[in-house]
């Protein structure tokens, strides 16, 4: 009698194609489209489309301010899941639950809060400008509303990696007398690593396309403070679909490439920890 070839999981082939069918719909297709668009220029116009001055500006502000804001964001974000995991105190859980605000709170609204805040007569904005610091409508302005929409993504994702840490590995360094400092950088990093990098793969490339929270901060002032979203924003108001898709495929590329790096660094980690285990 011929056994049946059953599936570990039920109804593989319909799930495979649901599967398909909505990343195809919904990421795919979208991201094919940029590189039809594209190609309705030669190689000449689309060199010369992104290596404009104006939007080799634009390029360095989206992509140093992205820099700035992630780095931030995953030095702040593993002291915020440090904090939230391993000490009780009154209001965790709103604190906990603020965190994910970036998520639900609309980009222009989180736009328009910073600025006011941060504008010369604003709450924090005059604080500093006391000092002749400046933060709304400059770079610092830009990279603290992408530290405010980058955060919860290093947080949640270094979060899970503490809490299901073993403390037996970090009793047996202190019972061998080593510092708490010793016991972070060799017992307890190697851990959260990977996610840090996860993390600041994931804020890096979400900064990087960034608009509304940005753009009402940034004073959009060309090859100062214009950001590569407004400049493709600009260009299909112009009804220029192939010059903006062409940027746009810039920073797609871009973005790939960081989470393809971040991936790489993720299964090397990954190797070494097995390889001493």
């Amino acid at each position: 009698m011929k056994k049946a070839n059953k599936r570990v999981i039920p109804g593989f082939g319909l799930s495979m194609g649901v599967t398909i069918s909505i990343l195809s719909v919904m990421v795919l297709i979208p991201l094919a489209s940029l590189v039809v668009f594209t190609l309705h220029m030669d190689l000449g116009e689309i060199i010369n489309t992104i290596t404009k001055k104006r939007v080799l500006a634009s390029f360095e502000v989206s992509f140093l301010t992205a820099l700035i804001a992630s780095v931030i964001n995953a030095v702040m974000g593993v002291i915020l899941a440090w904090v939230l995991v391993r000490y009780e105190f009154p209001f965790k859980r709103l604190l906990d639950g603020m965190i994910e605000l970036p998520f639900a709170l609309p980009t222009a609204v989180a736009g328009i809060a910073l600025t006011s805040l941060t504008a010369d007569t604003g709450l924090i904005g005059g604080f500093f400008a006391k000092f002749g610091i400046k933060i709304a409508y400059t770079r610092i302005g830009i990279t603290v509303a992408l530290v405010f929409i980058g955060i919860p993504f290093v947080v949640r994702a270094v979060q899970p990696v503490l809490e299901k840490l073993d403390s037996s590995y970090e009793e047996a360094g202190v019972v061998l007398g080593a510092s708490r400092k010793r016991i972070f950088w060799k017992v307890i990093f190697p851990e959260i690593k990977p996610a840090i990098f996860t993390g600041f793969g994931l804020a890096f490339g979400r900064c990087l396309g960034e608009y509304g929270s940005v753009v009402f901060i940034a004073g959009n002032q060309p090859f100062e403070t214009e950001i590569t979203p407004l400049i493709i924003m600009s260009e299909l108001q112009e009804y220029d679909y192939a010059s903006a898709t062409a940027i746009a495929l810039v920073m797609l590329s871009a973005s790939f490439l960081i989470l393809f790096l971040v991936n790489l660094i993720q299964m090397r980690n990954t190797r070494i920890l097995k390889g001493g285990n």
